[in-house]
């Protein structure tokens, strides 16, 4: 279900999913499923695409399997919906290269985590973005994550880099609301706010942030639309509160197991859609985790559809 208007003087706003990378049995690049599962994502009435974050595998990925994702993602989206690439690196070099092959692919927008493993201070992490930033022309969407990446961008810092040119969104998931809420006081104008925790969805839409990026929307899509529409598009708060609770215990399973990409794939493959394994060093859902998967998405009515 596609929202009638965007709230944001920027293009993107809604259900971002953080695509998932199919693999074949044979742990290689299956890219005419993942041009497929792109296909069935857009038809379930998710606004964007997110290729190449962390449920996407990035950090396992050959440079040349990185570039077939982004060709094979746009040529199925063909423009219909953003794609947003995930251009992450170790190396702020690598970055703007990986950002500036994004930008001549087509890609909408690039979404920017800060360099893992290097624990860079503020100011050189400034110094950074600062370099993407000058390098490209389409617009950053911050990424968060200080769980995976080990640097916590606090508000103040991300009101800092919101005067760059273009840097135009966030994706908080620190799994903080009181983040949510300090970014849009303090650069909502300037920045569009997307939640990046599952569980918080419903809340942060209702304050105002302008869409959600999830690894879930892979799993229920439909659901995620849903809850954006009624909540954002329809100000039907009880009908999104009751649809909240229909697949918070699934949204709650995945993000607090531990094994969210892992899951995210199993859970593809309980919908219907055989993703493949995670590559290693992640490996596929066990048996009881697949059952535990199981139980909690044939709760939700989007699952239980003919």
């Amino acid at each position: 279900m596609k929202s009638k208007s965007s709230p944001h003087p920027g293009n993107f706003h809604g259900v971002f999913a953080a695509l998932v990378t199919p693999m074949t049995t044979a742990d290689e690049l299956d890219c005419t499923k993942l041009g497929a599962f792109t296909e069935h994502l857009i038809g379930q009435g998710i606004h964007g695409l997110i290729p190449l974050g962390s449920t996407g595998e990035y950090y396992a990925l050959t440079a040349d399997e990185r570039e077939r994702v982004l060709r094979t993602t746009l040529e199925a989206a063909a423009g219909r919906v953003p794609v947003v690439a995930g251009t992450n690196a170790g190396a702020t070099r690598e970055v703007i290269a990986y950002s500036r092959q994004a930008e001549q692919l087509g890609c909408a927008g690039v979404m920017l985590a800060a360099p893992y493993y290097s624990l860079p201070t503020p100011e050189e992490l400034f110094i950074h973005f600062r370099a993407v930033n000058d390098a490209i022309g389409i617009p950053i969407m911050l990424y968060n994550y200080p769980g995976r990446t080990g640097v916590d961008m606090s508000p103040e810092f991300i009101e800092r880099l919101a005067g760059l040119k273009n840097l135009r969104y966030v994706k908080e998931s620190t799994g903080e609301m009181p983040r949510i809420t300090a970014l849009l006081r303090r650069c909502g104008e300037r920045l569009g706010v997307f939640c990046g925790c599952d569980t918080l969805s419903l809340p942060s839409l209702m304050v105002g942030a302008i869409g959600w990026v999830g690894g879930v929307a892979n799993v229920l899509p439909v659901s995620h639309a849903k809850l954006y529409d009624l909540t954002v598009v329809q100000k039907d708060y009880v009908a999104a509160r009751d649809l909240f609770f229909e697949i918070l215990p699934t949204l709650e399973l995945m993000e607090g197991g531990g094994k969210y990409t892992q899951w995210v794939k199993a859970a593809c493959g309980l919908m219907g859609h055989d993703c493949g394994m995670p590559r290693r060093p992640l490996g596929p859902a066990t048996k009881a985790e697949r059952a535990q998967l199981r139980e909690v998405i044939s709760k939700v009515a989007e699952a239980r559809r003919p």
